[in-house]
């Protein structure tokens, strides 16, 4: 006793159907025979009595090693890009490089002397105790 829903019957609907499988399933399925009957044409013409064998296995080597090549073309353009960009900035950073510089020395001074200026008070207040307690402990 399965309950099945109704499928609706309105234009909308059937519109979708036929373009769902008109746009994704009937391309899937021709593309999976296209490669099935391929594979197939090249079985046959390549195990016949007269197939050249090592003829297909270049081809093949040919169809495995070429989007490698490709990606390889594209990273060593990319790697030559950034190469390229390297040497204009090293040509512009030196100079800027050593004001950065500069500017971090001056940075640490004003940072080391507020450093120092803020703790004074703690150190005072630290060795005024230490000389009461010296000046209790010696009576």
């Amino acid at each position: 006793m399965k309950a099945s829903l109704p499928r609706p019957q309105h234009d909308s609907y059937l519109k979708h159907r036929r373009q769902a499988i008109n746009q994704i399933v009937l391309p899937v399925i021709l593309a999976a025979l296209l490669i099935v009957a391929l594979a197939v044409l090249i079985g046959i013409a390549t195990f016949r009595g007269d197939g050249d064998v090592a003829r297909w296995s270049a081809i093949s080597a040919i169809w495995i090693i070429l989007p490698f090549m490709f990606a390889g073309l594209l990273f060593l353009a990319l790697l030559g890009g950034m190469i390229y960009l390297m040497v204009r900035l090293l040509g512009i950073l030196p100079s800027y490089t050593s004001l950065a510089q500069e500017f971090a020395y001056r940075l640490k001074g004003y940072i080391k002397r507020f450093t120092e200026i803020s703790v004074r008070p703690v150190f005072a207040i630290d060795e005024i105790g230490t000389t009461i307690k010296a000046l209790i402990g010696r009576k």
